[in-house]
């Protein structure tokens, strides 16, 4: 699933392209991009007709777009290939378009929702008193949100029995950080992914908080990380911080910072990439 960064530079090509603008058809190509709306592909085409966009909005990894009316959002699941592409009228479909949206200017582009592996898709929901989605109202906020309470998290993290990356990837914690940035931020800390939270002091889990913030402020302003071609942009392009990875996919070459081997290990179904110098695991682990 895209992280932060990649979700925000959909989020912004979605504010710019599709903001304001008035839905007259909605095609819905294949059943399983709308799975989360219940009420199936017929309700949700007919409910978005006539309807006007309002600004994309996003938490963390989540991604909505309001209706103008204000009580209810579009929900995106990008999942693990999904893309929503701004593409001309005239423009061939996609092999994996899933969901296709017409609107009633004279722009002559419509917005696509194209999923090759059909893990994401769209879904209409009521919004929360705090305007999210009510099926994403627990998310935590994330830490460009001007209102993630610092002090909060790190005493969160001293009172969870839990390990550090563990901690990061809780998006009930803190939003947005998934392995590729977890893995980077936790680099650049010299701190072992296993290292428990509890002992973590407060100026050692501000400086994390502001290597993470660091590290998808980065990779934000070279539009993402893309390791394939199935995350780009509402343009279809794609990002660059790939070539700028301190360590996630950098197993046995030598650690920018002291030359040592980087390690791969096995990892809640995922990997984890780090330097042994760098980053000593606990002494006992957790």
């Amino acid at each position: 699933m895209p992280e932060l960064p990649e979700v925000e530079v959909v989020r912004r090509g979605l504010e710019r392209w599709v903001a304001g603008r008035t839905i007259t058809e909605v095609e819905v190509l294949h059943p399983r991009a709308v799975r989360r709306h219940l009420a199936g592909g017929e309700d949700f085409a007919a409910r978005l007709k006539g309807q006007r966009l309002a600004v994309a909005q996003r938490r963390g990894k989540y991604l909505w777009i309001p209706l103008a009316d204000g009580d209810l959002s579009v929900l995106g699941h990008l999942g693990m290939s999904g893309q929503l592409l701004v593409q001309p009228e005239a423009a061939p479909d996609e092999k994996h378009l899933r969901i296709r949206l017409r609107f009633d200017d004279t722009e002559g582009t419509e917005l696509r929702f194209v999923d090759q592996r059909t893990f994401g898709g769209l879904s209409l929901h009521d919004n929360a008193p705090d305007g999210l989605p009510d099926v994403i109202a627990h998310i935590a906020r994330d830490p460009f949100d001007p209102a993630f309470d610092d002090e909060a998290f790190h005493r969160a993290l001293r009172l969870r029995r839990t390990t550090i990356k563990r901690a990061l990837l809780d998006q009930s914690l803190i939003s947005g950080v998934g392995n590729i940035y977890a893995d980077e931020a936790l680099w650049r800390a010299r701190l072992h992914y296993d290292r428990p939270t509890a002992t973590l002091t407060r100026p050692r889990s501000v400086e994390l908080l502001g290597h993470v913030r660091d590290v998808m402020g980065a990779a934000l302003m070279v539009g993402g990380t893309s390791f394939d071609s199935l995350y780009v942009n509402v343009n279809g392009e794609s990002g660059y911080f790939d070539r700028s990875l301190d360590a996630y996919g950098r197993e046995d070459e030598p650690c920018r910072r002291c030359g040592t081997v980087m390690r791969r290990r096995p990892w809640m179904n995922r990997s984890s990439y780090f330097c042994p110098r760098c980053q000593r695991p606990p002494r006992v682990s957790s």
